[in-house]
């Protein structure tokens, strides 16, 4: 398997603003805190010293309350704001080093902008506006046409390329700025509060949409929310800021059971962890199992052992075939059956490793067994009991 790499590099990233970023730079480093120093100094400190990686082809969400430093970051990525300090290295070429040509080339080549407001033109139709970027890339005329049709239909969005933007619902709109940012085809999308502006309900669709696109599309993509929420369900890890720095990263998950801080345990308290669990976290070893050339008195006797009533049923590499009841086999026992092959219940629910405690608690709530859980080639790996389910809302 090819190694993942890393696309962006966040390296000592700090910015200060003011006229006088040496006085700040110079007590951020003997500990003193961004409100003292505004108080000592008047400089505003936005970051403070940010390390992290986003992996190419991953979602890295970057996430906090106002005031945070999440949008300061995103612009210095890309040097729409200046840093102060430290570096963002880019597929290996330090962006803060670059001249304003090379920069604007870089900007055109490897970037696409998602932001809150739509910033769309309203005297141009929708494809005209998807087409914006390519235009003030000097392609020609007919394939920039065809690529932001491209990019429209992969958003959803064929039919309307002729309409006005004022004749678009706000998640519309917001479709048509997530296809101009695609029709240049980037590298790394760069979204800032993208969603924020929706109504809840099309914010949800915007959000799924998204998961869907990136299964197709693979970019790199560095979405800054101040939505706990928002930022479990998209990301594949989130960073999480307070004062401009940086106070944990890691998977949704991984945040949520382990804070590294109080201000992260309290952060996270509130949040659905339906939304958030997986199967695989909550699930238990299968306490035992039966294979297709067992004997009817062979699983009846390991039920018994176990204090089970049915046993689910694998083949020797633990692939699920289905499930045999204790009813079951004492009927096979009465037909002289030798082995338990021909009573196998295949038609039964399992889910995979990943798939949210939200779907597992509704698969659970209409049937007694417990729910097998495989992964992605069918093998079984645990199973999940409605006690499970419990502990880990209660945790």
């Amino acid at each position: 398997m090819d190694e993942i790499k890393d696309k962006i590099k966040i390296k000592n990233v700090t910015k200060v603003f003011g006229k006088h970023p040496e006085k700040a730079l110079k007590l951020l480093d003997e500990g003193m805190s961004k409100d003292e120093i505004f108080q000592k100094t008047g400089q505003a400190v936005g970051l403070n010293n940010v390390n992290f990686n986003v992996r190419e082809g991953e979602i890295l969400v970057v996430m906090g309350l106002s005031g945070s430093g999440k949008s300061t970051l995103i612009r210095c990525v890309n040097r729409l704001i200046e840093p102060t300090a430290g570096s963002t290295i880019i597929d290996d070429v330090d962006v803060n080093k670059l001249t304003i040509d090379e920069l604007r080339n870089l900007r055109r080549r490897k970037f696409g902008m998602v932001f809150q407001n739509f910033g769309l033109f309203p005297h141009r139709t929708v494809l005209a506006n998807t087409e914006f970027g390519l235009e003030i890339q000097n392609v020609d005329p007919a394939e920039r046409q065809k690529k932001a049709m491209d990019a429209l239909n992969l958003v959803g969005l064929e039919g309307w390329e002729d309409a006005d933007i004022a004749q678009l619902s706000g998640g519309m709109q917001q479709r048509v700025g997530l296809a101009r940012a695609l029709a240049v085809d980037p590298d790394i999308l760069l979204m800032d509060e993208a969603f924020s502006a929706l109504d809840p309900m099309i914010r949800r669709d915007m959000q799924h949409e998204l998961i869907t696109l990136q299964e197709r599309m693979k970019k790199t993509i560095l979405f800054v929310s101040h939505d706990l929420d928002e930022a479990l369900k998209i990301g594949d890890r989130i960073v999480l800021m307070k004062d401009g720095r940086v106070i944990q990263i890691g998977t949704g998950e991984e945040i949520l059971t382990n804070p590294s801080t109080e201000y992260v345990k309290r952060f996270v308290e509130s949040v659905d962890r339906t939304q958030l669990l997986t199967a695989k976290s909550i699930m238990n070893k299968a306490r035992a199992v039966g294979y297709p050339k067992d004997g009817p008195r062979t699983v009846l006797r390991r039920m018994r052992d176990e204090g089970l009533s049915s046993l689910y049923v694998v083949q020797r590499d633990y692939t699920l075939l289905g499930i045999v009841t204790a009813d079951a086999a004492k009927k096979a026992i009465d037909d002289n059956k030798n082995t338990i092959a021909d009573i196998i219940d295949k038609d039964i629910p399992h889910v995979k490793g990943d798939e949210l405690l939200s779907v597992v608690i509704t698969i659970l709530a209409e049937r007694q067994l417990a729910l097998p859980v495989v992964d992605e080639n069918e093998k079984l790996l645990g199973v999940v009991v409605k006690g499970s389910v419990l502990s880990a809302l209660a945790e």
